[in-house]
């Protein structure tokens, strides 16, 4: 036990809280730098770079014959990045896919995937690939000194821990990547416009954002498709490092048919068209007869969308499509970048210029510093090599005579051991009389050279104006058009559902136990229908198909549902109680339908009430919204609807048979509440429940009412009604004999 408790003792002990931090921030540290984030150099995450420099390790370069791609990955894996195949495979395919990278870096050959399915490519082991042209670029410096090299993953060979890009790849191919605690999303650039920000920066240090983005309009994505992103907020794109670009589809008319030709980045056309035909199925795009795709080579992207008419709305239709599916999509931008320092940072467009333009210029000057140095050595051994040819008859004494000729000829003429060695190296092809016009040529172009040198390492100015003469010599070899046209449009919004079904006549039937059903066309007799057992006819309203339908409950609360979705009247309905939640004791008493901006009067029985719209009793809430305030113990009576222009009247009845009619403009026009008095009720008469108002009408000028008491009515016309007109909120006059106890009111049908 002793040896035990001595053994743990002799190891170092700390808190667990401690030792998971630490190895959490070490996790994170190494997801972040290592793996998810790009650097500013060279705009490439480490797989990337390591994938890039073992290409050009096996000397796949952009003129070679290509190579199976199982090749490269088992180089990558075997000699720098111990890691998953698939995954080291997978971010291969990337930089080849010429619809996800700007500015591929590899040339494929085979099934690289295609827009459909990014991730449908072959195994490596049957594709073929090299770098493109473009990727020369990034490696056309890396034997000039221009880099730091780190041991590999084993100690065995040197890798680049960055490589030496001419251009800004960062901006010009984007990135995309998770890391813990932040992610990174730079989208691709058009090559002109940005390195035409980098020399605006180069010869304007203290150019502004907004100047650079006078060359840097927009992210240029591999597609023909729109960015219809404001300017105002692709400048503040610019300005924070961070916001979204929307992209929308460019689509044409052909002989009355809707062909698009280009989509937004990475949108699948088989999804979109998948998403066009599931709302089809649902009957949500009633004026779409068909969908074709007919992309091919010459086409690679062509989707046919036959409109049912030539009456459809075309660009209607394209803007709910907009709305609706991935004809229009959105890119968050996120400039998260490892920088100069080796820190995550996020940047605004100047500062990564500017950063970029530091590395690069940081990497002009120790090219030209390793060329110096180089011909400064090549001088040195050319002026020892000089030396021997103008002694050559006794360098040949020395070298034949001397068992260790080397410290005797440093001796003896005065020069290097270096010097020495390069004489001891000469071929005896060398020693002809033409070697030494060579020497001296050669002396004197590298004298030159070395003098240029000079210069252009002492002056800040001259090495600008290399790096400037640089990015406009691969501006003009690697640069094309832009392909992401810029044109500033609203984003698309959705059809409302009842644009979108089409527009039929309906009546709406409400039973007592507060079932429900829809029948075609207006002249339904809904009191003969057929209803379950112990269940009859309760109230019907006429409408439309598209049209929302709303139910009033005896709590003064609205419900509404589109009319389409409502079961036929063929069947006996279902219960409203499946889709709406009503109070306790709640039960339906009305349905409405009609347009939005139809009007009508909601008023309770105690006789209170107001104008208000349709379209105020619209709710998609379950439990419904509360529209009538019920003073007492009071319940809504039947809305009564303004359907003409000229209805001028409000007509109110109690059940004693007292009747009131007074000018509706007297009426408040609110949203919901209880509503203005309408007719005068004593207190008392209402608390005891002895009386109370049935129901109100509105009247048009020609219209008549007729007033009911059980099976008796009695019809006044606009010239009687003039008896009963009075101010609003008065007792009203009492109908004749017979009618003292009234069941209901209406309008008198024509």
């Amino acid at each position: 036990m002793n040896e035990i408790t001595q053994s743990f003792s002799e190891h170092e002990q700390i808190p667990l809280r401690k030792y998971a931090e630490k190895a959490y921030l070490d996790y994170s540290m190494y997801v972040v730098l290592d793996r998810a984030l790009p650097h500013i150099g060279d705009g490439l995450k480490p797989v990337q770079r390591r994938i890039i420099y073992a290409m050009s390790e096996l000397g796949l370069s952009a003129g070679s014959k290509h190579k199976k791609s199982a090749r490269t990955v088992g180089d990558v894996l075997g000699k720098f990045h111990p890691h998953g195949d698939s995954a080291c495979y997978e971010a291969m395919v990337l930089m080849a896919q010429p619809f996800s990278y700007r500015y591929p870096l590899i040339d494929g050959q085979g099934n690289f995937g295609s827009p459909d399915d990014p991730k449908s490519f072959a195994a490596m082991r049957y594709t073929e690939s090299r770098m493109s042209p473009y990727a020369k670029t990034l490696l056309a410096e890396l034997g000039m000194g221009t880099v730091a090299w780190e041991p590999n993953f084993d100690g065995t060979l040197k890798e680049p821990t960055l490589l030496p890009a001419r251009l800004p790849n960062i901006l010009l191919n984007g990135s995309t990547g998770i890391a813990v605690g932040m992610a990174t999303d730079i989208p691709p650039h058009n090559l002109r416009e940005v390195v035409s920000a980098c020399i605006r920066l180069l010869e304007e240090p203290k150019a502004t954002v907004a100047e650079l983005c006078e060359h840097v309009l927009a992210p240029d994505y591999p597609t023909d498709a729109e960015i219809i992103t404001p300017r105002g907020d692709l400048l503040n794109i610019y300005a924070t490092g961070h916001g979204s670009v929307r992209m929308r589809a460019v689509w044409e008319k052909e002989n009355g048919d809707i062909v698009i030709t280009a989509l937004p980045h990475q949108a699948s056309p088989a999804k979109i068209l998948e998403q066009i035909a599931h709302q089809m199925r649902a009957k949500k795009l009633p004026m779409v007869e068909d969908l074709r795709d007919e992309s091919d080579h010459e086409n690679p992207t062509r989707l046919i969308i036959v409109p049912r008419s030539n009456r459809v709305d075309t660009e209607q239709l394209l803007n709910h499509l907009f709305a609706t599916t991935d004809l229009e999509r959105s890119y968050r931008v996120n400039l998260n970048i490892i920088g100069n320092n080796g820190k995550p940072q996020v940047l605004n467009l100047r500062e990564l210029l500017k950063q970029w333009l530091t590395f690069r210029l940081e990497t002009v000057h120790r090219r030209l510093e390793h060329r110096l140095d180089h011909v400064v050595d090549r001088l040195h051994i050319l002026e020892g090599l000089l030396v021997a040819f103008l002694n050559i008859d006794e360098v040949i004494h020395i070298i034949r005579t001397e068992d260790k000729p080397k410290p005797v000829l440093m001796n003896h003429f005065d020069i290097t051991g270096t010097q020495a060695e390069a004489i001891l190296d000469l071929k005896l092809r060398n020693l002809a009389k033409l070697e030494e016009m060579k020497i001296r040529a050669e002396q004197e172009a590298l004298g030159e050279e070395r003098v240029k040198l000079e210069t252009t390492l002492s002056s800040e100015q001259r090495m600008k104006t290399l790096v400037k003469k640089e990015l406009l010599e691969d501006a003009e070899k690697y640069g094309d058009a832009r392909r992401s046209q810029l044109t500033e449009r609203e984003a698309a919004q959705a059809l409302k559902e009842e644009d979108l079904v089409p527009s039929e006549p309906c009546t709406i039937v409400l039973s007592k136990s507060g079932w429900v059903r829809a029948a075609k066309g207006h002249d339904i007799d809904a009191s003969t229908l057929n209803y379950k057992a112990g269940d009859e006819y309760l109230h019907a309203a006429r409408g439309r198909s598209n049209q929302q339908v709303v139910f009033l409950d005896s709590a003064g609360r609205a419900y509404a549902l589109t009319a389409h979705t409502l079961p036929s009247a063929r069947s006996l309905g279902e219960p409203l109680t499946s889709k709406f939640t009503l109070p306790d004791g709640a039960q339906f008493l009305y349905a409405i339908a009609g347009d939005t901006q139809r009007k009508m009067v909601l008023a309770s029985s105690w006789g209170y009430g107001f104008v208000t719209e349709t379209v105020n009793l619209h709710s998609r809430m379950k439990a419904g919204k509360a529209m009538l305030s019920l003073p007492g113990d009071s319940s809504p009576v039947e809305p009564a609807m303004i359907d003409s222009d000229d209805a001028d009247t409000a007509v109110c009845v109690t059940s004693d048979g007292y009747l009131l009619a007074f000018p509706l403009a007297d009426l408040p026009e609110l949203s919901k509440g209880k509503g203005n008095k309408l007719i005068n009720i004593p207190p008392q008469r209402l608390k005891a429940g002895e009386e109370h108002m049935i129901g109100m009408v509105v009247v048009a000028k020609g219209e008549e009412i007729l007033v009911w008491a059980g099976q008796r009515y009695m019809r006044i016309g606009r010239k009687d009604l003039q008896h009963f007109k009075g101010e609003r909120a008065k007792r009203g006059h009492k109908l004749p004999r017979g009618f003292q106890r009234v069941t209901r009111i209406e309008v008198a049908p024509d």
